[in-house]
């Protein structure tokens, strides 16, 4: 088994983007001037998509590539040396014409644009422009028929700026021989930056674990752990680079952190997911959905990349650790509700979310509360109720590393 777990480690190498650091701003980058850009349609609103000019408006001229993506139509626009930040795509002019516009900074150097679209279309023109120092990008976008709708010819070509892993990933911890370093806990904030998540009101889910994560960082910490941050701010980071990022540095085990928005009344108290591709849950599904239909928005699109072999080398790899997401799951279920945490009817529940497909790291994503129950949304914003849930949360830990501890010395035997 220890082989084959090396042989899954070189073969994700292979397969995945190293980690990558968070997203800076470039010293001197060009700035987006958002009231000088705007969407606009032309024509009357027949309910029909219609053709789009879309104007860019920046203090200076930079590069910058265009492409479409499918499943939702989407127009993708980088863009080297421009920051968004501080910039709210809500407020450009005739934002209202098109299902969704995000922007932001992607990677160092690089900053992309979203336009969400109605339908399928085509480029017609896109021009750039200078004026007194100043630039606008003119793109011109025209509706096609579906068998017109040109998209990049596979998922792949849209990772084109996440470098290859050149080492293999360090092994996971119950598969190596005794170590004394400490156990390593990779700790996701959910969403980020062009993606904020559920929001309510001015709250949003990106801010509100952003902030979660860094007082539990301090108490894992303190209470003997290691800790690998997949965002320490607000930055947009894809849902493969985090575990990417959480495998290149040894974890141990991968926990996501979630205040997702349900209808009223369907959602409240905490839960735990582990991976289940097969879970029949409409709330899940719908969770499911939007975590990695935000990601995609974004404009990272990795449906259908794998390979059928790696998937099933994967799968079992996936076997291999299942057992172990469980019994943390069941775990901290156990000390949440030992503490008088309100949890959800089912506490442990499995979800075909992206973020828990690691197959060699224990992975478990938890929902400590929903934004749009009043109830969980106060706990979230109670500095006391914080700061028992990361006490319990590092107990469960503390608790399964020992089971685990165990195990490993079963299977050194």
């Amino acid at each position: 088994m220890r082989r084959f777990l090396h042989a899954i480690g070189l073969l994700l190498a292979l397969a995945l983007p190293l980690a990558a650091q968070e997203v800076p701003a470039e010293p001197g980058a060009a700035k987006i001037s958002v009231s000088q850009s705007a969407i606009a349609a032309e024509g009357r609103d027949r309910g029909k998509p219609r053709p789009l000019d879309i104007t860019v408006a920046t203090s200076r001229a930079v590069p910058f590539r265009t492409y479409f993506l499918a499943d939702p139509p989407r127009l993708v626009v980088d863009f080297r040396d421009l920051d968004f930040r501080g910039a709210k795509p809500e407020t450009m002019p005739g934002a209202d014409q098109v299902p969704g516009l995000r922007w932001g900074n992607f990677r160092e150097g690089w900053s992309r644009l979203v336009v969400e679209l109605a339908g399928p279309y085509a480029m017609k023109n896109a021009l750039q422009s200078a004026e007194n120092g100043a630039s606008a990008l003119h793109l011109r976008i025209e509706p096609v028929k579906d068998k017109d709708f040109v998209v990049r010819p596979d998922a792949l070509a849209a990772l084109w700026d996440l470098p290859q892993s050149t080492v293999p990933p360090a092994k996971p911890r119950a598969a190596t021989e005794a170590s004394t370093r400490p156990l390593r806990i990779a700790i996701d904030p959910g969403h980020g930056g062009i993606d904020p998540g559920a929001q309510v009101g001015a709250i949003s889910e990106a801010a509100v674990m952003l902030g979660f994560t860094r007082e539990l960082t301090e108490v894992l910490q303190a209470s003997g752990f290691e800790v690998i941050p997949t965002r320490i701010d607000d930055s947009f980071v894809p849902l493969e680079r985090r575990m990417t990022k959480a495998r290149a540095a040894g974890a141990d085990l991968f926990l996501s952190f979630h205040a997702d928005a349900l209808p009223a009344g369907q959602a409240a108290g905490a839960t735990i997911y582990i991976w289940n591709s097969d879970a029949n849950d409409r709330a899940a599904d719908e969770l499911a959905s939007r975590h990695d239909r935000d990601d995609i928005l974004s404009g990272v699109d990795l449906t259908g990349t794998d390979d059928e072999v790696a998937q099933v080398l994967m799968d079992l790899a996936r076997t291999e650790n299942h057992p172990r997401s469980e019994s943390f799951a069941k775990m901290l279920a156990a000390e949440l509700s030992q503490q008088g945490f309100d949890m959800h009817r089912r506490p442990v529940r499995g979800a075909a979310f992206s973020v828990l497909k690691s197959p060699d790291i224990p992975s478990v994503l938890i929902e400590l509360g929903f934004l749009t129950d009043a109830s969980d949304r106060a706990n979230l914003f109670d500095p006391d109720w914080r700061g028992r849930m990361s006490q319990s949360i590092a107990r469960a830990i503390g608790i399964w590393s020992k089971d685990e501890a165990k195990r490993a010395e079963l299977l050194r035997k």
